[in-house]
């Protein structure tokens, strides 16, 4: 817009902001502190829509997983005080995650501020900025004029370095104040390359290494630069693994492939890394409590092994491990800048590459469960979905199985194909596929939920068909109970059960409730033909998984757990 703008109210002008930075799918709950923002998206409604949903913290996920696959901020739009603090679990997750989203808060009025008002919070000191904070940034608007500075300011900040959330508090009087502020041009992150200077150190510690090894994962990697880099490992022939949760950073299918470097960890891969690699490429990851089994597979703050660390966040280099070659860099630059390496014509590492990737394969092989076999429903998922389907997921063990027996679209091919909290949310997976299925409607969405995780956020099921989801899935592990926390009562406790069974409803009658198709599975050989249907169907489906409470994880059941407990007790 030009500086001739005419005046229109400050809402309007965020939708218009929000348009000029390419948005064009808002999700939310509407409230009464911003409805000059729900009369702009009405206004703009040619160029934007708003996706109403049934709980703010929905709403907020579904914003995050729009991020995950757009590569730009997902918006979210609330109400002050309980709509914010609903909301405030999409934003740990994105801040855990390095996921860039805009939260949008509607604030009491500004003549009302600091007396307690209806619902009334600081922002900045609820979503306050900081090392273990919610946000990157958290601010008020304080002028409808300086309102379009404030929506620019905001992508930028969610976008550089390392990317993660921002909450923008907005007055109730103030977004209906008339302003003639133009908006500001589409924010884009500014691109770090890595020093010449530390990639030639990186050179260096590759042709001195016996037994490399290649961990990666992040937020920011675009198909070219997560090719480049699949290209940079075959040129060194290393060995590759993907952090927790970001499976599909490096194709599952590569012989290179080493597997998921994430909770309930290949004993061999543990073994490999912890013990065996005399030098760990960190690329793109922030090294945290999930992708090192508690601090154990690189022991802080020197690790035995050498480290080269790269990282978009210079806050994060150094934080909690001293690399031997620490590297700030974007990752839509990293796999470029790595590919640049010349890597010698035969390296002395070949067999420890193809022996990581035997592993891997090894690790895929199960002996048969009865009467439902997760495994084999997962492998099912792989063989029948189509390549670039989107899997999401939340917490609990039942995502397990997706960690070990599913191999992910590769980004470089497809775009991201994985969608699950690194923070480890229960109530992620449901709203991650709606709004996967809303934002690429081109693409299937599948989500995996346990029965404990589903209801966090099952209301989600009446926004995917009010805003038109079709090639939806949700499939539902039913096991009487919050498993994850079960599996740990039995290890410390044995026997004595207390808050982990769950009375539960029939979720596919549930699902037919909200106008969704549903099957009911109860053996392994139902699920091959309820999920051809569902894929058949074109519109969302949930398939409800009746699983035996004893199963527990992808390793063994909760009798088996209880009596090895026992066995150490005695």
């Amino acid at each position: 817009m030009s500086s001739s703008t005419p005046p229109r109210p400050a809402g309007h002008a965020l939708v218009e902001a929000l348009i000029a930075q390419g948005v064009d799918t808002v999700f939310g709950v509407p409230g009464e502190s911003y409805l000059a923002v729900l009369d702009g998206f009405h206004e703009h409604r040619a160029h934007i829509r708003f996706i109403t949903c049934r709980q703010e913290g929905g709403a907020a996920f579904m914003a995050d997983a729009q991020a995950r696959l757009t590569g730009r901020p997902g918006v979210c739009c609330v109400t002050r005080g309980p709509g914010a603090t609903n909301a405030a679990i999409g934003v740990h997750t994105a801040f855990q995650d390095s996921v860039p989203l805009i939260l949008l808060v509607g604030q009491v009025a500004s003549d009302q501020r600091d007396r307690e008002a209806f619902q009334e919070l600081d922002y900045r000191q609820v979503f306050g900025p900081g090392t273990l904070g919610m946000a990157k940034w958290a601010a008020e608007v304080q002028s409808a004029d300086r309102l379009p500075e404030y929506i620019a300011r905001a992508f930028h900040v969610a976008m550089q370095g390392r990317p993660g959330p921002v909450v923008l508090a907005l007055p109730e009087d103030l977004l209906g104040t008339p302003t003639a502020a133009p908006v500001l041009p589409r924010a884009e992150p500014i691109e770090a390359w890595p020093a010449p200077g530390s990639l030639r150190e990186v050179r260096q510690r590759l042709l001195a290494a016996e037994r490399p090894f290649m961990i990666v994962g992040g937020h920011g990697w675009t198909r070219d630069s997560a090719l480049a880099l699949q290209r940079f490992a075959e040129n060194w022939n290393l060995p590759v693994g993907c952090a927790f949760r970001y499976q599909d950073v490096f194709d599952n299918h590569h012989p290179q492939y080493a597997g998921d470097v994430g909770i309930a960890l290949d004993p061999a891969l543990a073994g490999r890394i912890r013990d065996e690699s005399d030098l760990v490429l960190a690329i793109g990851v922030r090294l945290g409590e999930m992708t090192t089994s508690g601090y154990t597979l690189l022991e802080p703050p020197r690790p035995r092994q050498a480290l080269v660390h790269l990282h978009p966040g210079a806050e994060e280099l150094g934080r909690v491990y001293q690399a031997d070659v620490a590297l700030q860099a974007s990752l839509a630059c990293a796999g470029k800048a790595l590919e640049t390496l010349a890597a010698p014509p035969a390296v002395p590492w070949a067999a420890w590459t193809a022996s990581a990737h035997a592993d891997f394969e090894a690790h895929r092989e199960h002996p048969p469960v009865e009467p439902l076999d997760m495994a084999v429903v997962v492998k099912t998922l792989e063989r029948l979905a189509p390549p670039d389907a989107i899997y999401t997921n939340g917490a609990g063990n039942y995502a397990g199985w997706l960690h070990r027996y599913l191999r992910y679209g590769a980004l470089a091919r497809h775009g991201k194909t994985q969608l699950a909290p690194t923070a480890g949310s229960m109530g992620y997976g449901l709203p991650a596929a709606v709004a996967a299925s809303l934002v690429q409607p081109h693409r299937v969405a599948i989500n995996l939920s346990g029965d404990g995780d589903f209801l966090m956020n099952g209301q989600e099921l009446a926004t995917a068909m009010a805003h038109g989801a079709g090639r939806l899935i949700s499939i539902v592990v039913d096991n009487g109970g919050y498993g994850t926390i079960r599996m740990h009562q039995e290890r410390a406790y044995p026997g004595r059960t207390s808050g982990t069974l769950l009375a539960n409803p029939d979720f596919a009658a549930l699902a037919r409730a909200y106008g969704w198709e549903a099957a009911t599975v109860e053996c392994t050989a139902q699920f091959e033909p309820a999920l051809r249907a569902a894929l058949d169907s074109g519109r969302p489906t949930l398939l409800h998984l009746r699983l035996d409470p004893d199963v527990s994880h992808t390793r063994g059941t909760l009798s088996g757990i209880r009596s090895a407990a026992l066995a150490g007790q005695a």
